[in-house]
């Protein structure tokens, strides 16, 4: 396999990957809220139903929090396979090189961090959210009990 291809997957590949999973995650953290300021409780008959409609999609986002650091590392180490090779085959050591081809391949860790953080971020205020909505319908079929 050519090695600048290697180098453009990492590039492209990793980082493209990355942007697409943060904008679903954005994506969908925008449709959780809009679905959550608009959710009518009292049309809910049971719980389960309520947990379902409300945790609906957020495994998307906890999946994005979870794997993006590693994908970014995935691009980091290709990276660094590019930095090695290119090394070896030139053998000339220029430390210039060899520090500037290194950090270039830690923005695919940068970038894998960039996406997880706010994707983790999302993730706890939607669960937040959703645990808060569940008790006001606990306390909606509670109040409709002793009525």
């Amino acid at each position: 396999m050519d090695i600048e291809l290697i180098n453009k997957i990492t590039d492209y590949g990793i980082i493209g990957f990355l942007g697409f999973l943060s904008f679903l995650t954005l994506m969908f953290y925008i449709e959780r809220i809009w679905f959550y300021k608009t959710i009518k409780l009292e049309e809910y008959k049971n719980k389960e139903e309520l947990e379902i409609d409300l945790t609906n999609n957020i495994g998307i986002i906890t999946t994005t929090a979870s794997n993006a650091p590693y994908i970014g590392l995935l691009g980091t180490v290709f990276g660094i396979i590019v930095t090695f090779y290119i090394m070896g085959q030139s053998g000339n050591i220029d430390v210039k090189n060899i520090m500037t081809s290194l950090a270039l391949a830690l923005k695919a860790t940068a970038m894998g961090l960039i996406v997880a953080i706010p994707a983790i971020v999302f993730n706890n205020h939607l669960v937040r959210k959703s645990e808060v909505l569940i008790a006001k319908w606990e306390v909606l079929q509670k109040a409709k009990s002793e009525a």
